[in-house]
């Protein structure tokens, strides 16, 4: 990125005015990836497509063909069974995207991830990390005390010391509150577009009223671009602060130089237009690099 993208977030940062953004690929060290899930099930249950990369479509058919809620039951089975296996990512790595976050004085966390590790990371720093989630569906508004919420506590207000994490896609938890399906997505951005008071004010402000880092994300992917649209409408009503994506370059997944430069710069001037740069490497190598430089500034001061 420009040296004044990094200048502008590391001012951010310090004046907790920075969201940050977490997707699957903020733990692909730990979890399986979803393309890896996919092809498993595709196998075992027999999906009938081309597509058996594609999670949220085997997803659909697995919901289809054999129950709604056993495809949401099985990635939590398959999520806890790698945990027990490889463990938690180690959050006294500072490489490691967690680790770093924990460490920056912030009071609230997004993810679409189902795990809670953001909220293990924070209270390894002695930071009373408090979990929500949103209520896209009907079960989840009419069974609240199954799917309890930070904010449900009278008077909560996230802080430095006491940080919200809250899923936008649900947690492991509440399997009734992962939107993993195709109707899941197509419900939620529906769900999100007719009542902005699915998600709770301090929300919507972190939304509209600060620096969003989205790390984990791939921008090709379809649950990125569900998400983008389902925010748009609060990035345009932002306070134009502008945004920062971490993105794996398209020119590491074996594409020729040239169309992985016309991708890098469609996609950066698509997101442009919403004040949205882009870096394009990995996570580890964008948080080593933004680790360096806060840890710079705050030892100039």
């Amino acid at each position: 990125m420009a040296e004044i993208k990094w200048d502008l977030l590391i001012d951010r940062i310090n004046d907790g005015k920075c969201t940050p953004f977490l997707g699957a690929g903020a733990c692909a060290d730990v979890l399986p990836v979803g393309g890896v899930v996919a092809q498993t099930w595709a196998q075992t249950y027999g999906y009938p497509l081309d597509d058996s990369h594609d999670l949220i479509r085997v997803a659909q058919y697995i919901a289809v063909t054999q129950d709604p809620m056993w495809p949401k039951e099985a990635i939590i089975k398959e999520f806890k069974r790698r945990v027990e296996e490889v463990g938690a990512p180690d959050f006294n790595n500072p490489t490691k995207p967690h680790s770093f976050l924990a460490d920056l004085p912030l009071p609230v966390y997004l993810t679409t991830n189902y795990d809670d590790f953001m909220e293990q990371a924070l209270r390894s720093r002695k930071r009373d990390a408090q979990q929500a989630l949103c209520r896209w569906n009907d079960y989840l508004e009419a069974n609240k005390d199954s799917a309890p919420s930070a904010f449900d506590k009278r008077n909560y207000k996230p802080d430095v010391n006491n940080p919200v994490v809250f899923h936008l896609h649900g947690h492991s938890g509440v399997p009734e509150s992962l939107v993993l399906t195709e109707d899941d997505y197509l419900d939620f951005m529906v769900s999100i577009s007719r009542d902005e008071d699915l998600l709770p004010a301090r929300i919507r402000e972190a939304l509209a009223g600060t620096t969003l880092l989205f790390l984990g994300y791939a921008i090709t992917d379809w649950d990125f671009r569900v998400l983008f649209r389902s925010l748009v409408s609060y990035l345009t009503k932002s306070v134009q602060r502008g945004h920062i994506s971490v993105q794996l370059d398209p020119g590491k997944k074996g594409v020729d130089a040239e169309k992985a430069a016309r991708a890098q710069d469609y996609l950066n001037r698509y997101f442009g237009g919403l004040n949205i740069g882009m870096f394009w490497g990995k996570c580890e190598e964008f948080v080593a690099e933004l680790r360096k430089r806060w840890e710079a500034a705050r030892g100039a001061k």
